[in-house]
């Protein structure tokens, strides 16, 4: 979609990266480092400056005491942290389980690693609108077979957050199974409305089961750094950096330290991350406010989905192409991260993008 929208000159508020810049002192701490003699190889793990702030960040945040050395690993972007530990985890024939919508890198892992993924659709009731895990479905989905589920929270591309009572019924589901997790918590920054994350790294019983994967990326504006990490217990972290050294080897190495710098200079920079794209958000959704899309605003991330059925039956995927063709603004159809095509029709939105720029593309989605 990106190249649709450069083709055609539109807005891109498809791909998921924003159009502003990292902060100035972090761009000035990566020239220091540039100029400083940091630009040979990293140690394979990571910076172990850049591992420690991690580890004082997880013990503010999630009440979690992680070793640097032996729990955390750097990676390329969370990409390579969920293809590593699929690739560490899956075996020819195992099953593993994703929750559609789901991101779309996590399939071809785990067709790559020999494995078949099990899609579950997350659910949409009447008692509960937001999309969710039916954890009465994945219970009787999981079978000898099943060796990982992985869930992504806060939710791209729905936006959705994950509550304190679902990890405890999740905790629930998998007690007795020698089952996995694999969790993608790559925005767990960005919660709205005074919400708070619930990343598997607070929870007692999934925790020792579990390989979290962030990413610097979505929390410092920065996506083309491709800088992410990795938290696993000690035996699952060996088993992950078997696989990650010989993925990558190593991770960007002046990035490394000017991040670990300003992890130590700017403590507060996560704290104010939800109130900069809640603003986002709700100047986007207000903007729209008198259009013919229907939406619930994104609970979390910075993507909104716009249900666009009172205005055209058109499948997502051809609306998508003809919005960014016709109207000059470019989203994602929902259905390209499912097996089947869900209920409704909607597209993704992304508003991680300066006001004049959403101003414009709101301007043209009211004129359907």
């Amino acid at each position: 979609m990106t190249q649709l929208a450069n083709e055609h000159k539109a807005i891109n508020l498809s791909q998921g990266f924003p159009s502003f810049e990292p902060p100035l002192r972090l761009l000035e701490l990566v020239n220091h480092y540039l100029h400083a003699g940091a630009n040979q190889y990293a140690p394979p793990n990571g910076v172990a400056t850049l591992r420690e702030a991690l580890a004082a960040k997880v013990d503010r945040m999630y009440g979690r005491v992680v070793d640097p050395d032996h729990e955390i690993t750097i990676s390329s972007g969370a990409t390579e942290g969920l293809f590593s530990a699929i690739q560490a985890l899956v075996r020819t024939g195992d099953e593993v389980i994703v929750f559609d919508p789901a991101y779309d890198s996590y399939a071809p892992a785990v067709t790559l690693a020999g494995g078949h993924t099990r899609h579950l659709p997350l659910r949409v009731t009447e008692a509960r609108p937001a999309f969710h895990i039916d954890f009465d479905e994945l219970a009787d989905a999981i079978n000898a077979r099943t060796r990982l589920i992985i869930v992504n929270f806060p939710h791209n591309p729905t936006g959705v957050n994950i509550t304190a009572a679902d990890l405890q019924r999740l905790a629930e589901v998998v007690r007795d199974t020698s089952v996995y997790l694999l969790s993608d918590e790559v925005y767990e920054h960005i919660v709205f409305d005074n919400e708070q994350h619930h990343s598997l790294l607070s929870h007692e019983e999934l925790w020792p089961r579990s390989i979290v994967v962030s990413s610097f990326g979505k929390t410092y504006h920065a996506t083309g750094w491709k800088v992410g990490y990795c938290m696993a217990p000690a035996e699952l972290t060996v088993e992950f950096r078997r696989v990650h050294q010989f993925t990558c080897f190593a991770v960007v190495t002046p990035i490394q330290h000017a991040l670990a710098d300003y992890m130590t200079e700017a403590p507060d920079h996560f704290a104010e991350l939800p109130k900069f794209y809640q603003k986002k958000r709700d100047h986007f959704c207000a903007l729209l406010k008198n259009s013919k899309f229907t939406f619930e605003p994104a609970q979390g991330t910075f993507f909104q989905l716009l249900d666009y059925s009172a205005i055209s039956s058109e499948s997502d995927v051809d609306y998508a192409r003809r919005l960014t063709k016709e109207l000059s603004v470019a989203s994602i159809p929902v259905s390209v991260f499912c097996e089947q095509p869900p209920a409704g029709q909607k597209l993704r939105f992304c508003f991680a993008k300066d006001d004049a720029m959403l101003e414009d593309a709101a301007e043209r989605l009211c004129r359907l």
